[in-house]
């Protein structure tokens, strides 16, 4: 079968491999979509923490079971998303539920090959029946159900102005859940394009560029005087994360969901004297994928919104450097196979 590989920072090579074997929990799957994310392009680019090469990038995924030895509520032939995070299922988090931030977390395409190939062995777990979602909208559920997460870490309420930072798929997906939850939405970045897809695309409220001299009176404007009572950060840029606390209201919490690889710094008295409530939001849970896949199912949210490129699989590696040009107006680029 045919596999692309990162083999070092700015190379990707394919390969033949051969077909992987079942053991006991596990089910095989053929991927028939590939959904590429901004994990994906970090990698490629050098700059994603928790990683390591050669690694088979690719981790939102749609396909058709093809094999299964255990218990799955997926029947072979069904197409199916598959929920990346492979957890231990014993340490302190998988105790509580929150298999997302399992201690010994392995997610395809970051700490374990993913899924740019033809055939995938995942956990039986793992799987997602359709329930009547088509192979594109099964490739977003994974992206969705991080902004999922992140809106119900933050426990947005109706009404609430939330300020999503970063318009890349991840932020979008925030911004959606957001306004599904009933609040009012802010969107800040550096792109005039991405931030006019906010607009025109997902009906988000107010839009702010980043590099605006009076930002922080634009967001205090949008708020009454207020600011957001939540502020969430999809860039995973240290500068944007630690310019977000300025923008938080007193009593607000801030989420980072984006991740960037240093240390951050804030000014401690201005973070008591509002009392604030910052917290880390990684991965999603089950509960996340099926609240994405609800939304999808009812039209609540369009996936086909989302998508900007297309890409055949033997066509990626020609391809994806050029996803790393914010001119190329990537959304989210969405990888086919036959």
């Amino acid at each position: 079968m045919k596999t692309l590989v990162c083999t070092t920072p700015g190379q990707l090579d394919y390969r033949v491999d051969e077909m992987p074997t079942l053991q006991p929990g596990q089910a095989l799957v053929r991927i028939r979509r590939v959904g590429i994310c901004g994990t994906d392009l970090h990698a490629f680019d050098g700059t994603q923490p928790y990683f390591s090469y050669p690694r088979v990038l690719g981790h939102e995924l749609a396909g058709e079971l093809v094999a299964v030895d255990g218990d799955t509520t997926a029947t072979v032939g069904e197409t199916v998303t598959v929920m990346p995070y492979f957890h231990c299922g014993r340490c302190v988090a998988c105790r509580a539920g929150k298999t997302n931030c399992c201690e010994r977390l392995q997610v395809a395409g970051v700490h374990i090959d993913g899924g740019m190939t033809e055939y995938l062995v995942v956990p039986t777990y793992a799987l997602l029946p359709s329930n009547g979602l088509s192979l594109d909208e099964l490739a977003l559920v994974e992206p969705l159900a991080i902004g999922a997460h992140g809106v119900r870490r933050a426990g947005v309420q109706p009404g609430e102005h939330v300020l999503v930072m970063g318009a890349g798929p991840i932020g979008l997906g925030v911004m959606a859940f957001a306004k599904l939850a009933g609040a009012t939405v802010t969107a800040l970045d550096l792109a005039d394009n991405r931030l006019a897809f906010c607009q025109q695309q997902l009906g988000i409220d107010h839009t702010v560029h980043a590099r605006s001299n009076d930002a922080v009176e634009q967001i205090r404007a949008i708020t009454g005087g207020d600011m957001p009572t939540v502020v969430i950060d999809a860039t995973g840029s240290l500068k944007a994360i630690e310019q977000g606390f300025t923008y938080l209201a007193h009593g607000g919490r801030y989420v980072l969901v984006g991740l960037q690889r240093g240390d951050i710094c804030f000014s401690h008295p201005e973070f008591h004297k509002r009392e604030a409530t910052l917290m880390s939001s990684r991965n999603a849970t089950l509960v996340d994928f099926e609240q994405v896949m609800t939304a999808l199912k009812t039209g609540a949210i369009d996936a086909r919104t989302f998508i900007t490129h297309r890409v055949t699989f033997d066509d990626v590696a020609g391809t994806f450097a050029g996803w790393l040009d914010p001119s190329a107006g990537v959304i989210k680029a969405m990888v086919s196979l036959p």
